[in-house]
C-alpha cells in the first residue's frame, strides 16, 4: 500500500487536491488593443469627410461655396497631421503614438469647443451638433485604445494637458467659423495618420 505525504494538515491536502494548479496571468499582448484602436480609427475615417461637408454646409459663404478649401489656416494650439514621409517613416512607434495621443488630446479639448461655438451660431442645426458630438466621443474613445496599446508596448502615457489655454471669448463669428474648419479638418487628417500609424503597427504585432 503506497502512503501519500502531506506536509499540511489533512482538510488543506485534500483542497489542494481539488483546486486546480494556479499559473500565472498570461501577459498581455500588443495585438488586440492594436486591432481594437485600428477598428475604430477606419470607422472614424468613413465619417470624417461627412462632419467636414456638414460643417461647411451650415456656415455660409465662402464656406459653403463649391470647393472651398484654406490649407493655409491653421491653429497654434492645434498640431498639423501634414508630416512628409521620410519623417513619418524615420519616426519610432513611441515617437508616432505619442503625437497621435497628444494630437487626439487636443481634438477633443477643440471638437468641445467648436460645438459650443456652433450651439450659438448655428442653434438650429442638431445634425450638425450632433456629429460634432459623436465626433469628439470617438476621439475620446481613440485616445483610450491608444493608452492601452502604448500600455502593451510598455510605454508612458503623456499626461493630458490644457491644450486651449485663455480662449478669447470676444472672436468674432467669422473668428469661430474659421476655426471650427481648422478643427473639423484636422481632425479628418489626423484620423488619416492614425490610421496608417496603427496599421504599420498591425503588420509589426499580427493576432
Amino acid at each position: 500500500m503506497l502512503t501519500l505525504l502531506c506536509p499540511l494538515p489533512a482538510p488543506l491536502c485534500l483542497l489542494s487536491l481539488l483546486l486546480p494548479p494556479l499559473h500565472p496571468a498570461a501577459p498581455v499582448t500588443p495585438s488586440e488593443p492594436i486591432s481594437q484602436a485600428y477598428s475604430l480609427a477606419l470607422y472614424m475615417q468613413k465619417n470624417t469627410s461627412t462632419l467636414l461637408q456638414t460643417y461647411l454646409h451650415y456656415q455660409g459663404s465662402p464656406f459653403s461655396d463649391p470647393g472651398f478649401s484654406a490649407p493655409e489656416l491653421q491653429l497654434s494650439s492645434l498640431p498639423p497631421a501634414a508630416v512628409s514621409f521620410k519623417a513619418w517613416h524615420a519616426m519610432d512607434d513611441a515617437e508616432r503614438l505619442s503625437r497621435a495621443q497628444g494630437a487626439f488630446v487636443a481634438l477633443t479639448q477643440h471638437l468641445q469647443l467648436v460645438g459650443d461655438d456652433q450651439s450659438d451660431l448655428n442653434p438650429g442645426s442638431p445634425i450638425l451638433l450632433a456629429q460634432l458630438g459623436a465626433a469628439r466621443l470617438r476621439a475620446q474613445g481613440l485616445l483610450g485604445n491608444m493608452a492601452a496599446v502604448m500600455t502593451a508596448l510598455g510605454l508612458s502615457i503623456p499626461p493630458e494637458e490644457d491644450t486651449l489655454g485663455l480662449v478669447s471669448f470676444g472672436a468674432s463669428a467669422f473668428e469661430r467659423k474659421c476655426r471650427g474648419y481648422i478643427v473639423t479638418r484636422e481632425y479628418g487628417h489626423w484620423t488619416d495618420r492614425a490610421v496608417r500609424d496603427l496599421a504599420l503597427l498591425k503588420a509589426k504585432y499580427p493576432s
